[in-house]
């Protein structure tokens, strides 16, 4: 039993003389230096990203309007195309042929129209001297009534020869790019009543820009964009950005142009639309962008490098450098992001106080730095 007690008597004198030198060996350790500095504090422009897609100013298919046999394209695929440019020739003879038959029976209507005028007023010299009776006068003047609906009837049809006939040359409507043709050259088109398309054109020099926004947050946006709550813009700007890409460092000027004048029932979301210049013809139809809709203006935002902000179980929190230069550990809300590295901190940081911005590994809460501004 006493040799016991001696054990644990010369144990306790091992791990007091072991304490006393991790105790001198803390306090001999040099304070490490920490990056630390205060936060940016300026005017910011508030903004909500919402996802949408492109479509064209314009989309329209190309269709054969006459039946015929497709015998040229004229474009490369893909490519650009001028209004007016010629696109597709579809057998043009045979309504070469029908014009030319309207025209022979537009003339042949005219010639007798004007024998009928003849008739009439010599008709109408005779019957003075009852030469000719009063009905022979009343059929001619029906003969020449008849040969003025027959020259109406042949004009008619001369111009629907024409018409079906310009049908045969496909020509472009407007500046834009064509898709490749759907019917190769040889092949017949027409003879059903479903058109037969040949190619789309889209026109892309200016695109439209498509999002959704929830009834909730267009309310809230408007609210925000009063002047409670630190803004001071009156209402939304008309001017966004479309960004593509994950990355969204292509970034386009665009303007609203269109809010749907209702709420969707099924989706709860008001339909927006911008539109922007494409004069490359980079943009395409169908593309996802992302669209940052400024919203108001923040006076005095807090701003801190968004690299310095942890996260943890609780949420978003800085360490946070006192004048005792004592690192804290501290929780804060964060808003939206500025630029590239830039965060808003809406809540848990003054203008005046410190945080650390690098090595967040390193330090913990309650530690000694050496701050490095």
């Amino acid at each position: 039993m006493k040799k016991l007690m001696y054990i644990f008597l010369v144990l306790s004198v091992l791990t007091g003389c072991k304490e006393k030198k991790d105790a001198g060996a803390m306090k001999g350790m040099p304070t490490l230096a920490i990056s630390v500095a205060k936060p940016i504090v300026k005017d910011i422009t508030l903004t909500k990203d919402y996802p949408g897609y492109l479509t064209t100013e314009k989309t329209v298919n190309l269709v054969a309007r006459v039946n015929g046999t497709l015998q040229s394209v004229s474009y490369a695929p893909g490519g650009r195309v001028k209004k007016g440019q010629l696109l597709f020739v579809i057998e043009p003879t045979l309504y070469n042929d029908k014009v030319a038959q309207a025209e022979a029976e537009l003339k042949t209507a005219q010639a007798q129209l004007e024998y009928a005028r003849n008739n009439y007023s010599r008709m109408k010299e005779a019957v003075k001297s009852d030469a000719v009776s009063q009905i022979q006068v009343l059929q001619s003047e029906s003969s020449v009534t008849e040969g003025v609906a027959a020259v109406s009837n042949a004009e008619a049809a001369l111009s629907t020869a024409r018409t079906n006939l310009g049908y045969c040359y496909v020509r472009a409507p407007f500046d834009g790019t064509i898709s490749k043709a759907t019917v190769d050259v040889g092949s017949y088109v027409g003879g059903s009543l479903q058109p037969v398309t040949l190619a789309t054109i889209y026109k892309d020099n200016q695109m439209y820009a498509y999002f959704n926004v929830a009834d909730n947050q267009w309310l809230s946006m408007l609210m925000s964009s009063s002047p409670q709550n630190g803004t001071e813009t009156s209402k939304l700007p008309r001017t966004v950005t479309v960004n593509l890409g994950k990355d969204g460092r292509q970034s386009y000027p665009a303007t609203l142009d269109y809010l749907s004048p209702n709420v969707d029932l099924n989706t709860g979301t008001l339909t927006v639309r911008a539109n922007l210049d494409n004069p490359e013809g980079i943009l395409k139809s169908g593309l996802y962008v992302s669209i940052t809709l400024p919203y108001g203006e923040q006076k005095q935002a807090i701003l801190v490098n968004s690299a310095s902000i942890g996260t943890d179980q609780l949420g978003k929190y800085l360490y946070v450098v006192n004048d005792s230069n004592i690192v804290r550990y501290r929780h804060i809300t964060i808003g939206q992001l500025i630029g590239d590295s830039l965060r808003q901190v809406t809540d848990g940081l003054s203008p005046q106080e410190r945080y650390v911005t690098k090595a967040l590994m390193k330090v913990r809460d309650g530690m000694k730095i050496h701050p490095v501004d």
